[in-house]
């Protein structure tokens, strides 16, 4: 059996930004500060509900490659960054993954 403490678990975390400029400085900081390995940015076009309307938006997506235990850390800090009311921040976890990346991941995330 996984001892937490001493073994990483992997996700990935979704978040959505307005802008690439808010993406990249959200992904920036995290990367920065090791609590996220990497961070991807694509475009994307959400379409959601808010204040009981339909949304249109272009937004970005951030997905960002870390270890469950600093998930508090990391939505502190996007949030602390973030221009939504309630930004998506959603852990998604890796099941599986290449060794060498994974120990690439483990290697670039600071450990508690």
């Amino acid at each position: 059996m996984k001892n937490p403490i001493d073994e990483p678990e992997y996700v990935i975390v979704w978040v959505t930004a307005p802008t690439r400029i808010e993406a990249e400085a959200i992904a920036e900081s995290l990367v920065e500060s090791r609590l996220a390995a990497c961070v991807s940015l694509n475009p994307i076009y959400s379409i959601y509900t808010w204040s009981d309307k339909i949304n249109k938006e272009e937004e970005w997506q951030l997905t960002i490659k870390t270890d469950l235990r600093q998930f508090a850390r990391l939505e502190s800090i996007i949030k602390s960054l973030h221009s939504y009311e309630v930004p998506e921040i959603i852990a998604i976890p890796i099941i599986a993954g290449s060794t060498p990346y994974l120990n690439w991941m483990s290697a670039s995330i600071v450990r508690d």
